[in-house]
């Protein structure tokens, strides 16, 4: 299995920065709500889109505040044997609001069949489409980052960032291995312009 890296061979990063990842918000903000709530939830959550696209209303707690993840990377128990692993994410309330108004969250989980019916009924492919037609409107440079796992890694970025502690961010990544959520802690360093602005005001 290759080895997870946050710049490519030529040095190039593979993670939206703070200020890629608010134009993107933005302009996802102005789309329609279908786009809008598919752009926030990559956004809050850091999910890949495959795992985006499994999302159901029966896997949004609007009271807890957290949406429930299926990872999608291979797992298996002490046997050998598969297992499906889930994990809560939380999230900001006003991004819940958004969700339940746009697609009738609250009223989909009174319905067995709705509660598990996925809320975005689209394609990779279409998913990867909205996602970088956002990007580029939002001015993020054709480059490697531009793309829905920059925005994976963005949040990783983010949240180091902020102090998330690795244990916290590795749950909500969804990585099987501290290590592999480590290499966020490595790149704070190229982030360190971000930090220190907090101390500018």
């Amino acid at each position: 299995m290759s080895e997870m890296r946050l710049t490519d061979t030529a040095g190039n990063r593979l993670y939206l920065n703070a200020e890629e990842r608010a134009a993107f918000l933005a302009v996802a903000r102005r789309k329609p709500a279908r786009d809008r709530t598919l752009c926030e939830t990559l956004h809050f959550t850091g999910c890949r889109p495959s795992e985006l696209l499994e999302i159901t209303p029966a896997r949004v707690d609007l009271s807890g505040g957290t949406i429930t993840i299926r990872s999608l990377k291979k797992r298996k128990d002490a046997s050998g044997a598969s297992k499906i692993v889930y994990r809560n994410v939380p999230v900001p309330p006003d991004y819940l609001d958004t969700l339940n108004t746009a697609h009738g969250i609250r009223e989909a989980q009174k319905s067995r069949k709705q509660a598990k019916a996925p809320i975005w009924p689209l394609s990779r492919v279409r998913v990867w489409q909205i996602v970088k037609g956002i990007m580029i409107e939002a001015g993020i440079p054709e480059a490697p980052h531009r793309s829905p796992k920059g925005l994976r890694h963005g949040f990783g970025i983010n949240a180091t960032v902020n102090g998330i502690p690795l244990h916290m961010l590795q749950k909500w990544l969804g990585h099987a291995q501290l290590s592999t959520t480590a290499i966020y802690a490595d790149a704070v360093g190229k982030e360190e312009q971000d930090i220190a602005a907090r101390m500018w005001g």
